[in-house]
């Protein structure tokens, strides 16, 4: 067993698209639709290609409940999850440079440095580095 997928809930799909591809370096992998207006879009690492999947879900728009713990943990600050980095310091200052507002700046915490930054789609993403 293995995973193959992920999905991150976004309130537009076309402007998650772009995020996830011009400022986190995604490259998009399947783009299908599904009627209605939504696809089924997901975003590979450019460095592993094939490796896990992000669905681009745009699930707040037609599933309350969805909507509503999406709010939750972008109001308490609590990520949706979180993408491996080799330097969380450098990721910062290129994300940074691009418009991405973090809201923890790189900061050590035992044996990972992290950093927390608004993927402008209704979600908190942390960035990890292991020391």
């Amino acid at each position: 067993m293995k995973v193959t997928l992920i999905s991150i809930p976004v309130r537009d799909q076309e402007k998650a698209l772009r995020f996830y591809t011009e400022k986190l370096g995604f490259i998009k992998k399947k783009d299908e639709p599904l009627g209605g207006g939504n696809r089924w879009l997901t975003v590979v690492s450019k460095d592993w290609q094939d490796g896990p999947e992000l669905l681009l879900e745009p699930a707040p728009n037609h599933f309350k409940p969805s909507k509503v713990y999406q709010d939750a943990l972008l109001e308490a600050g609590i990520p949706w999850t979180q993408f491996d980095v080799q330097d969380v310091s450098s990721e910062y200052d290129r994300l940074t440079k691009l418009g991405v507002e973090f809201s923890m700046k790189p900061t050590e915490m035992g044996t990972v440095k992290v950093a927390v930054f608004n993927d402008t789609c209704g979600n908190n993403i942390q960035l990890v580095e292991e020391l």
